[in-house]
């Protein structure tokens, strides 16, 4: 009993192996399914090539690094982080950084701007002291209010 098992437990964990392979390639005629979506001829090779590659031993890594030595690195749906990727990895932060910047910079700019158009105005007027204190008063910007900190559990 545990001698039929046995060839049907591997064939299991091949076809496991093999799907979860397959789902990570990227079909290189479709380009937009992985190997395992696309009925291509050569998705269909390749994944043939992995299940063979799977009963000789060899690690998923391995048919990872095989794979993209045959077809590029394109064909992974992940690409490794190295220096010529690192851009394609960075870019989300560095845009989100740059844009939090122009945001910040604006809105500073716009809270002062105001105010110091309007003191330069009355700079040239004259006026008595009480006067000069309450534009000063009026035109001067009011401290921001320290935020509000709201603890998720307490919503």
């Amino acid at each position: 009993m545990e001698n039929e098992e046995d060839p049907v437990r591997k064939s299991q964990v091949v076809e496991a192996r093999a799907r979860n392979i397959s789902h990570n390639v990227r079909c290189t005629e479709c380009g937009s399914q992985s190997i395992e979506d696309s009925q291509a001829d050569v998705a269909i090779l390749l994944r043939k090539l992995i299940r063979d590659e799977i009963r000789s031993g060899k690690t998923d890594k391995d048919i990872y690094k095989k794979l993209e030595e045959d077809f590029g690195e394109t064909v992974l749906y992940a690409p490794r982080f190295d220096l010529q990727t690192a851009a394609l990895w960075l870019s989300p932060f560095l845009v989100a950084g740059v844009a939090t910047g122009i945001w910040a910079y604006q809105k500073q700019r716009q809270r002062t701007n105001v105010h110091i158009m309007a003191l330069n105005l009355v700079r040239g007027v004259p006026l008595t002291p009480k006067e000069k204190q309450t534009m000063l008063e009026l035109l001067t910007p009011p401290p921001s209010p320290p935020p509000l900190r709201k603890k998720w559990w307490s919503r």
